[in-house]
């Protein structure tokens, strides 16, 4: 029996950007139902003092979870959730850009913004060197 595709439970891992705003971050909680929005998931804690979040004195910070997706990984109703981050007065991590990005796209909503995400991309050669670049240029 596949464990990963219980019907009646679902494995959530929330995933947020550390206080380096360079690494992602995970925890995975089970829940007695597979979850179809954000809103039916609970706010979820973790000790920020081990991700540069926070200091070793008061170190709780909140996920608050932002957006679901299905888990490629492990399949069935098991569920990706990122998440932003608080602190215990409910005021956004330093990290939390999504916050930030959320209040201003909410501002200009009437205005019925488009978004493109452009990738950039350079090919070297064996030499270190841009592909089909000259020589000696």
């Amino acid at each position: 029996m596949n464990y990963f595709l219980l019907h009646y439970k679902s494995l959530c891992t929330y995933i947020w950007i550390d206080g380096t705003g360079e690494n992602l971050r995970s925890k995975t909680r089970t829940v007695n139902f597979i979850p179809k929005s954000v809103e039916e998931l609970p706010w979820w804690n973790y000790d920020g003092s081990s991700t540069y979040q926070a200091l070793g004195s008061n170190s709780d910070v909140f996920l608050k979870p932002a957006a679901i997706f299905p888990d490629p990984f492990l399949r069935g109703g098991n569920k990706l959730v990122m998440c932003e981050t608080y602190r215990p007065n409910k005021e956004p991590t330093e990290t939390n850009h999504r916050q930030k990005c959320a209040a201003t796209i909410e501002k200009a909503k009437s205005e019925d913004p488009w978004f493109g995400i452009e990738q950039e991309y350079t090919f070297l050669d064996t030499s270190g060197k841009p592909f089909g670049w000259p020589r000696n240029g």
